[in-house]
């Protein structure tokens, strides 16, 4: 439908919850109104719960700029893209087309860091295929003595994962390089997160992602495990002594990739994340601490 239709509908309207009930209508989606109130919130410049609290009438602008919102999202374009932010770990990260939005799936990474980290955090941390930076800016605000390095193929994603890093005030602390996987590196690291493409080639995906979100991120060869094959191999050659690696992964691949660790030498273990669905693959060297169940033999 055209903004000037989707405008008509929502015209006439002064009360809030009445213009979020008439949008609800036009939004496509799970989450639908929802959706709506983040947009308006949006429009109004204001956070979402003091949005809804308040009851003044909403001016013509307002309301002219939240239907045009409320058309692009009608095209699938996710809300993400057009506020410009995504939270993630309780960081607000601005993401654009060239990166994947950052979901509450990927915090597993995270939270699986930290408890295997407990009391020894990692002095260096590497975070291939950085995207937006999320995974790596959230484990160096909850370590404010280590650094970082994020890498990623494409040049706009890096500009994204640098800019965030400055508007978190982590500049100083994370470094960002264009490189196609760990080609060009260097060196060992204390963690090493990782988010692979790892969409089987063909499969189908919803219109929200498809259409706004990098296929370069999203798709990982005939079954998805393209870059675990080419990346678990290196593991041991980049993880320092009592380091760890984090991977995550899609829906029915635990098993292959177990079979994948044990052919490169690594201890493995799996994490699901808060559904109960299994998430990430925590990878080791040497098997001799087992994975979250206490801190490394050795501090690094």
């Amino acid at each position: 439908m055209p903004a000037e239709p989707r405008l008509a509908a929502l015209q006439g309207l002064t009360d809030r919850h009445a213009v979020l009930r008439a949008a609800a209508t036009l939004i496509p989606g799970t989450s639908p109104r929802l959706d709506a109130e983040l947009l308006l919130a949006h429009a109004l410049g204001n956070p979402r719960l003091e949005m809804l609290a308040g009851s003044a009438p909403l001016p013509p602008d307002v309301l002219a700029l939240f239907a045009t919102l409320v058309e692009r999202r009608g095209r699938h374009e996710p809300i993400a893209h057009i506020v410009g932010e995504r939270e993630f770990w309780s960081l607000p990260l601005h993401v654009t087309p060239d990166v994947l939005v950052p979901r509450p799936d990927s915090e597993t990474l995270v939270a699986e860091a930290l408890a295997w980290r407990a009391g020894a955090p990692p002095g260096f941390i590497l975070d291939l295929g950085t995207g937006s930076g999320a995974l790596l800016l959230a484990a160096l605000g909850e370590w404010p003595s280590a650094t970082g390095l994020g890498v990623d193929c494409s040049e706009a994603a890096v500009r994204v994962a640098r800019a965030n890093a400055q508007t978190l005030g982590l500049g100083g602390r994370a470094h960002f390089v264009v490189s196609d996987w760990a080609t060009a590196l260097d060196g060992r690291f204390d963690l090493l997160f990782c988010n692979p493409p790892y969409v089987p080639d063909g499969a189908q995906l919803m219109p929200d992602v498809v259409l706004h979100e990098p296929a370069l991120a999203l798709f990982g060869g005939a079954d998805g495990l393209d870059p675990y094959r080419l990346l678990f191999p290196r593991v041991s050659g980049l993880l320092a002594p009592a380091g760890m690696a984090v991977f995550e992964f899609g829906e029915g691949q635990a098993e292959a990739l177990l079979e994948l660790a044990e052919g490169a030498g690594l201890h493995a273990q799996i994490a699901d994340d808060l559904t109960g669905r299994p998430r990430a693959i925590l990878l080791t060297v040497a098997p001799a601490t087992p994975i979250g169940l206490g801190k490394p033999t050795a501090s690094v």
